[in-house]
């Protein structure tokens, strides 16, 4: 285990969150995540009455978008397969509002204009943050490529995003010379 080792403790509530990016053949790619909460005791569905057992999912949720290597969405589904409340999933289909929206700045206050508060789902809302970073990650080796050979003249978006990308660090004399702001050997 990486952290510390821990008091004495139980297991109470798991969250799963997992996220994939592929890669279509017609060129556009499909960045999915799915959220799976748990518990190790046995609980009661609050309307419906109906028991759950342990490791029986409590919220089980899905969100996909197909975007392009601008990353602009082409179109959004969602699907609630478990939530607390028979009427979880009946929000899912405002999902397909992200239909247009670009992910990059301003990311995260468009997903709450558009799915904040009654107009959405508090988890799949969410889920759109690491769905965000996936279609970073999975689309970046072909962005990179229809790139190659134009020269970057916008400032990368990671600079000063981390202090790994700290615009006067080595990283970015080696990925971004031309963007660097520290001392020049």
């Amino acid at each position: 285990m990486p952290l510390t080792s821990p008091a004495p403790r139980k297991l109470m509530h798991t969250r799963a969150i997992e996220c994939k990016g592929y890669e279509r053949e017609d060129g556009l790619w499909d960045i999915e995540a799915h959220l799976v909460d748990t518990k190790t005791y046995q609980h009661t569905r609050r309307q419906g009455g109906r028991e759950r057992e342990p490791g029986q999912p409590v919220h089980d949720m899905w969100i996909r978008v197909t975007i392009d290597l601008d990353l602009k969405i082409h179109d959004a589904e969602a699907k609630t397969d478990e939530g607390p409340y028979p009427i979880c999933g009946d929000i899912a289909p405002n999902f397909g509002w992200l239909a247009g929206v670009t992910i990059g700045p301003g990311w995260h206050k468009e997903i709450t204009q558009r799915l904040g508060g009654i107009k959405g789902c508090t988890h799949l809302r969410e889920l759109l943050g690491p769905l965000g970073t996936t279609a970073y990650q999975a689309t970046g080796r072909a962005r990179e490529a229809r790139n190659a050979g134009k020269p970057v003249t916008k400032k990368p978006y990671q600079l000063n995003s981390c202090h790994v990308y700290q615009d006067d660090s080595p990283t970015v004399l080696e990925r971004w010379p031309q963007f660097y702001t520290g001392p020049r050997g």
